[in-house]
């Protein structure tokens, strides 16, 4: 089926990247899809328009983003939901070739999380509906802690008979920081890990995470690679949020140190390489071999155009890594 209003193609390809020892490989870019599932009071980026939302997707597939990552909880089920609809509308071994990555264990953020394998299988299946597919791709922990899979491995083992079961292609684990996602290596044997990762955040790097990830022939997914959208450059220390966004509750001494930063990292290289903040914050990050893919948000379709160049841009110089790791180590960042 053609997308309404105009035929679907593909008009670029991205190198893809191994997903770990999951079998499946995607593009560098990937599709972070929190901020489509439109407003939840504080814990949103705000109000969304759908069409431009799902325009955004498109263009994103059509520029060779073949990655998306969602979750229940981003806009309770509705960032699910407007995935599968623009997924529905392409031609089929278009939508066959997108690799969507979804979670399991917090259906809402404003309730209590559950990693019951019955709660886990439930979510599972609900995810299906709304993406309107026949199996995930990835599947993967809404931040459980080490110690609660410790405390009962069943929830691990849940995730294997869903595999199993052909309800999920493989699974992963999102953690809430760098160090857990290194456990999730090291202890759980987690093919793919997401974690946090930008220019102003290197604990992923500091904590070891990529040595084990490397190590273990696993990958790691970059999240928040510009920093809540402060590496964009295109927020100012007087930014102010819509209701919902989750930015708002932020301090303004926090809101002012996030303002300057990418200026102060990447202004300079930016310059010289003539391309925006943005595109340079993510090569950082992809700059880091063991980084499968790393998942900006997108909210409108010229995003997934800048994006896109970034990733066929490649790696910083290693001149560059070495001085953007230098300013970090002496900044308030680190």
């Amino acid at each position: 089926m053609a997308f309404p209003g105009g035929r679907f193609r593909v008009v670029a390809v991205m190198q893809k990247r191994a997903l770990g020892r999951t079998g499946l490989s995607v593009s560098p870019i990937g599709f972070g899809a929190w901020g489509i599932g439109g407003f939840v009071p504080g814990a949103s980026y705000g109000k969304t328009d759908d069409a431009v939302s799902k325009a955004a997707l498109r263009r994103a597939f059509e520029r060779g983003i073949d990655f998306v990552d969602t979750a229940p909880a981003y806009g309770d089920g509705h960032s699910e939901e407007l995935i599968g609809e623009t997924l529905a509308e392409m031609p089929q071994a278009d939508a066959d070739r997108i690799v969507v990555g979804t979670k399991a264990g917090q259906p809402r953020f404003a309730d209590p999380v559950d990693f019951s394998p019955e709660a886990i299988k439930r979510s599972a299946e609900a995810s299906l509906k709304r993406l309107r597919r026949t199996a995930i791709d990835l599947l993967q922990l809404h931040n459980a802690t080490p110690e609660l899979l410790r405390e009962r491995p069943e929830i691990l083992g849940a995730l294997d008979d869903l595999r199993k079961a052909g309800t999920i292609r493989a699974w992963g684990l999102s953690m809430k920081s760098p160090a857990e996602a290194k456990i999730g290596i090291a202890e759980f044997g987690a093919p793919v890990v997401q974690a946090n990762y930008n220019v102003i955040d290197h604990r992923a790097a500091d904590c070891g995470l990529f040595d084990a990830a490397a190590k273990a022939g696993a990958s790691v997914i970059a999240r928040t690679p510009l920093a809540f959208g402060f590496l964009s450059g295109n927020l100012s220390a007087d930014a102010v949020f819509p209701e919902g966004d989750h930015r708002r509750q932020w301090p303004k001494e926090r809101l002012a140190l996030w303002a300057k930063a990418a200026r102060d990292f990447i202004g300079d290289i930016a310059s010289r390489e003539k391309q925006s903040l943005a595109q340079i914050a993510l090569r950082f990050c992809l700059s880091r071999p063991e980084v499968a893919t790393t998942i900006p948000g997108m909210l409108r379709p010229e995003e997934a155009d800048l994006n896109v160049a970034a990733g066929e841009a490649g790696a910083l110089t290693q001149a560059d890594l070495d001085r953007i790791a230098r300013d970090y180590k002496a900044s308030a960042f680190a």
